[in-house]
């Protein structure tokens, strides 16, 4: 199979109109994932996204095998995942437990509900590398909805969950309800996973509700510019994902993780030789004090 067999741009601006939900789709979910993803790395919670995004693709595959609404099907099923992690996973090694007992569970439940599921194989295969160019117009409300949801209560609770995240102890003291703030946290992480899995699927959303933030802390420790340059790693994914795409018989998901990597990889460089020179100076200076 040749390049020409996987690509075919000729046709480019008809295609790009027909897929303009998925677009704008693609365009949320890189800005909102990527702030969202900024709290994901503060408080170590990767892992608590991939265990959610099993559960979500359970209750996709569950409304799938029903015949009801798939996208809510997967908030169902990432509310419910959410909302377990965030009353018993207090504690990180509890909540790392919590989240590897869950994992399973979610995938075995989600292959039951795909096995006997008897409509199109696409459906299925959708479900764990995502669906983006099937994107209509009640999803995107859907997405929509969820994102400015999301959106606007991050920016509500930003300084006491970021002080908590950051200092969890002297936030303690200080009197912030670090509980209920982890539970709606957990929430809003739930929420963004289900409609993320719709995008790129189950097994693939690690790549915009984590690696650009991940990305964004390798070159700068601003609490300004982390989220700031978290959410346009997560848009140049998300949309460089999709707009190559278009183009293309493959799905969009191998597009979105690949840039998203190879901008951690750019990013990752960067701070490694920002460190070095640091260090380089800070020797040197040291050198001229003690002679």
């Amino acid at each position: 199979m040749s390049l020409a067999d996987l690509f075919d741009y000729s046709d480019y601006g008809r295609l790009l109109g027909l897929v303009l939900n998925s677009v704008v789709a693609c365009a949320i979910l890189g800005i909102v994932g990527g702030l969202i993803g900024v709290f994901v790395i503060q408080r170590d919670m990767a892992f608590a996204v991939h265990g959610i995004s099993e559960l979500s693709f359970a209750g996709a595959a569950a409304a799938l095998l029903i015949g009801v609404d798939v996208l809510l099907g997967s908030i169902v099923g990432s509310v419910i995942a959410a909302a377990i992690i965030g009353v018993l996973g207090a504690r990180a090694r509890d909540r790392n437990s919590i989240v590897g007992v869950l994992m399973p569970f979610g995938l075995g439940l989600g292959i039951l509900f795909l096995s006997l599921y008897q409509g199109r194989s696409a459906n299925k295969f959708g479900l764990l590398t995502g669906q983006v160019v099937a994107v209509g117009d009640d999803q995107l409300w859907w997405l929509v909805g969820v994102a400015a949801v999301v959106f606007a209560v991050l920016l509500v609770v930003w300084r006491p969950l970021a002080f908590d995240s950051l200092d969890p102890e002297a936030a303690a003291a200080r009197g912030v309800p670090a509980r209920r703030l982890s539970l709606v946290f957990m929430l809003l992480l739930g929420l963004m996973v289900a409609v993320a899995v719709q995008i790129i699927g189950a097994l693939l959303v690690l790549a915009l509700l984590v690696t650009p933030a991940a990305a964004a802390t390798r070159v700068t420790h601003s609490a300004t510019l982390v989220p700031i340059l978290s959410m346009a790693f997560g848009l140049v994914s998300a949309l460089g994902g999709i707009l190559i795409a278009v183009g293309s018989t493959l799905p969009v998901s191998p597009f979105i993780t690949t840039i998203s990597f190879a901008i951690w990889l750019v990013c990752r460089d960067v701070g490694r030789t920002r460190d070095i020179r640091r260090f380089r100076r800070a020797a040197e200076a040291h050198a001229l004090e003690a002679a």
